[in-house]
C-alpha cells in the first residue's frame, strides 16, 4: 500500500468539499445549532473545528510534539477531559476567516505530509493521547483525514436542517 498517495487524495478530496460546503454557509447562521440533544457545536463552532483539526494532529503524530493536553478533575478519565462540552468550543467571526483557516490547515497537512516518508506511515507505531493502541502512522493519519471527513458531512446536515438546497453532490464534491 503506498500511504502517501492514499492520504494525498484522501487529503485533497476532504479539503475541497470543505471549501465548498463553507461557501454555502451564511454567517447569520453562525449561531445556529440543532435544536434537539445537547451538546452541539455552532455553525461557527463547526467551521472553526473542520479549518483547524487536522494539521496539529499531523504534527503530534509525525514529530510527537502535541500541545498541552487538558487538565482532569480528580477521578476523570483522560478521555472525558479531551471532549469539552460544547460551549468552550471557540467559533470564527467571519467566513473569510474560516476560509483562510481551511486553507492554512490543507497547505501545513500537505507539508507535514511531505516530511514523512513511505517506511515511517506503513511501520511506524503511532498511538494517540486520546487513544494509547499502537497502530501504524498511515492509519493514524487517515483517521484524522477522516475526522475532517466526518465534521465535513456534519456541516452538510447543519446545511440541510437550515432549509439550504444543498444534495448528495455536496456532501462527496461532485
Amino acid at each position: 500500500m503506498n500511504w502517501k498517495e492514499l492520504l494525498q487524495q484522501e487529503m485533497t478530496s476532504a479539503y475541497r468539499v470543505a471549501q465548498g460546503l463553507f461557501e454555502l454557509v451564511d454567517e447569520k447562521h453562525f449561531y445556529w445549532k440543532p435544536v434537539s440533544g445537547s451538546n452541539w457545536l455552532t455553525v461557527g463552532q463547526l467551521l472553526t473545528h473542520i479549518a483547524c483539526g487536522t494539521a496539529d494532529t499531523f504534527k503530534g503524530f509525525i514529530t510527537g510534539e502535541w500541545p498541552p493536553m487538558p487538565a482532569t478533575a480528580e477521578g476523570e478519565e483522560q478521555e472525558s477531559a479531551m471532549l469539552p462540552p460544547a460551549e468552550s468550543f471557540p467559533t470564527v467571526s467571519s467566513l473569510q476567516e474560516a476560509k483562510e483557516m481551511l486553507e492554512k490547515d490543507r497547505q501545513a497537512v500537505a507539508e507535514w505530509l511531505q516530511q514523512v516518508d513511505e517506511e515511517r506511515l506503513d511501520n511506524e507505531p503511532a498511538p494517540a493521547p486520546w487513544d494509547p493502541t499502537p497502530v501504524v502512522l498511515g492509519y493514524r493519519l487517515l483517521q484524522m483525514i477522516q475526522h475532517l471527513v466526518q465534521h465535513k458531512g456534519q456541516l452538510f446536515y447543519y446545511l440541510k436542517l437550515q432549509g439550504k438546497p444543498v444534495h448528495t453532490g455536496h456532501l462527496w464534491g461532485m
